[in-house]
């Protein structure tokens, strides 16, 4: 099969029972209990909670905000708004206590722009939450997503493949937020071409997905809830906070369900190959994982190597498996996907002329100098067209690094009434993805973002190749570098910011400067300015766990790294802050009461 049988998701979630029955979702809990959806289930249980929004008033074309922690929850309450039209807007919960003042802004900067009419969440949450409705204008109600019950049977609208599905708010958005229009057509598109033959080839028959990654996210939504459900995949979905607590119970699920397919960021599989343990590893079997998926910042081609030489060597899992990808909101999700039965490919250059001209030159039998390595994402998806331009708008040539432009029935029509931000984004019709990178042999090769080029003495470096050289110095936390540029006397000077659990005393700090200092030197032939330590969960980071360099930057030139940190609740000044916004919720949830 290369294409699903739907036109849109409405159309899916009401008939898909009907080409795959026995097919559907389970949900585990946050110990591991099970509950299974049939698909037939699906369709009753969506269509009662599509009944119970249409009760409220909402009718097709309303925004509705979800900020739903259980994956039961959330999913049977997207896939019901989708139903009738109703379009929602995920939002990502509060993830800790430590900046609930920084998570509320965010959260009604959002549910303003996209003039939400309702608020649905977890019941744990509506005290916290209640505030945005006095907040928020446009907000008539919060209510609670198991509190979705119907008395009469919906009326479903038309369901058109060019109408708007949801809205995508990129996980940087700060006080002027974009919302990412992704349409049924979008869906349906991206969906053909990440499971289709081409790519992942996926036999509903046959194939079952396992996803611990968040629903308020592309990855985890449009990967695991929507792809699948538009082609009739079974999907086992783990709460998040299980994978966090405990990284094993991911390739437990996996083993017990012998499950083909997954996904995951860099981080996730970094983590697996150097904390699993050998009493894990003997009990864990992946030979029937057809494929684990990457995507996320351009990719550590070491981490893949590390977790494929652990788990095919003690687990059975095929050399092939490892997946990377590349993608982004704007595109819906993924654009390019390396095909399945393909083994990963990078592509090694000489790091001088790519710093300094941007040339992918591979490197010749008996080169001495230093190496970059980049991986290949794969060929882009039929229908689609990735080409990279210069600034002035040039198209370059293939082993050119530049900006990768898209375009494809995948590629948003634009952002929630925001007709500049939308003209922005568009240059004769392609997307400009702010992502640089280079086009070989018909393959994507992604390199960094544009904005976090560090340009030291005309070289231009991408931070995750300092990032990454930093990771292997002992004592530093790996995953959590964050290399940016800072204004010099007379240039740019290089600034390493950095979490490390082992730096006790001050000779410490000291000892572990000098090593990173000694690492960068001798790998980039660059000499850091600064380098700065912090505590552990100090350094920001998005809702989706990436890091946020230009959030770290701006703190370094301003008050310092770490005021604004992903720390979780203790202090008392945290206690403090939640208690202040909970006293607001109960206040705002009586005045509701009071009116009603």
């Amino acid at each position: 099969m290369n294409q699903t049988p739907f036109s849109t998701v409405a159309e899916a979630v009401a008939h898909v029972a009907d080409h795959w029955p026995e097919n559907g979702y389970t949900f585990q809990d946050d110990a591991g209990v099970e509950t299974f959806y049939p698909f037939g289930q699906i369709e009753l249980d969506t269509a009662q909670r599509a009944g119970a929004m249409q009760a409220m008033g909402l009718k097709k074309g309303d925004r509705i905000g979800l900020v739903i922690i259980e994956p039961e929850q959330f999913v049977l309450t997207f896939l019901a708004a989708l139903r009738v039209g109703i379009i929602p807007v995920p939002l990502y919960p509060p993830l800790s206590m430590g900046n609930l003042d920084a998570y509320a802004q965010r959260t009604t900067n959002i549910l303003r722009n996209a003039n939400a009419r309702v608020l649905i969440a977890s019941g744990r949450l509506q005290n916290l939450l209640w505030s945005q409705v006095d907040a928020v204008p446009s907000l008539d109600r919060l209510v609670k997503a198991d509190d979705l019950l119907a008395q009469d049977a919906p009326t479903f609208p038309d369901i058109k493949p060019d109408d708007i599905a949801f809205l995508q708010y990129t996980s940087g958005s700060t006080s002027e937020p974009k919302g990412v229009i992704v349409t049924h057509d979008n869906l349906v598109a991206n969906a053909n071409g990440v499971m289709g033959g081409h790519s992942v080839g996926i036999d509903p028959d046959k194939d079952l997905g396992v996803s611990w990654l968040p629903l308020y996210h592309d990855m985890g939504l449009i990967g695991f809830v929507i792809s699948p459900i538009l082609w009739g995949m079974q999907v086992v979905f783990m709460p998040t906070m299980r994978f966090i607590k405990r990284p094993g119970s991911w390739m437990d699920t996996i083993t017990k369900h012998k499950a083909t397919t997954s996904f995951a960021p860099n981080f996730a599989y970094a983590l697996l190959a150097k904390k699993a343990k050998p009493a894990m590893l003997d009990r864990w079997d992946l030979s029937h994982m057809r494929l684990f998926g990457c995507g996320a910042e351009p990719i550590n081609p070491a981490t893949m190597r590390a977790f494929t030489e652990v788990m095919s060597t003690r687990c059975g899992m095929s050399r092939n498996a490892l997946m990377p990808a590349y993608g982004m909101a704007e595109a819906t999700l993924a654009i390019a996907l390396k095909p399945v039965a393909d083994h990963m490919r990078t592509n090694l250059v000489k790091a001088e002329l790519f710093q300094q001209e941007g040339k992918a030159d591979p490197i010749d039998e008996g080169y001495q100098g230093q190496v970059l390595e980049h991986v290949s994402c794969g060929p882009c998806f039929p229908l689609h067209q990735v080409r990279v331009r210069a600034e002035d708008g040039r198209l370059l040539p293939e082993g050119q690094e530049g900006e990768l432009c898209l375009k494809g029935p995948s590629v948003t029509p634009g952002y929630f009434e925001n007709p500049k931000a939308t003209a922005a984004a568009f240059q004769d019709g392609w997307l400009r993805t702010g992502d640089l990178g280079y086009v070989l042999d018909g393959e994507v090769y992604v390199t960094g973002r544009i904005k976090d080029l560090v340009i030291l003495n005309g070289r231009n470096l991408h931070p995750q190749s300092i990032e990454w050289e930093v990771a292997q110095v002992e004592g530093v936390r790996k995953g959590n570098v964050v290399a940016f540029s800072r204004p010099g006397a007379a240039s740019e000077e290089l600034v390493i910011v950095l979490e490390s659990r082992a730096t006790k005393t001050e000779a410490d700090r000291l000892a572990l400067r000098q090593n990173v200092q000694k690492q960068v030197l001798r790998k980039m032939s660059v000499n850091p300015a600064d380098i700065v330590i912090v505590d552990v969960g100090m350094l920001p980071k998005t809702s989706s766990g990436k890091l946020q360099r230009r959030k770290t930057r701006q703190q370094y030139l301003t008050h310092g790294v770490g005021h604004e940190g992903s720390r979780t609740a203790g202090s008392s000044a945290s206690t403090v802050t939640l208690a202040r916004h909970m006293a607001k919720g109960v206040w705002s949830r009586t005045k509701a009461a009071l009116r009603k």
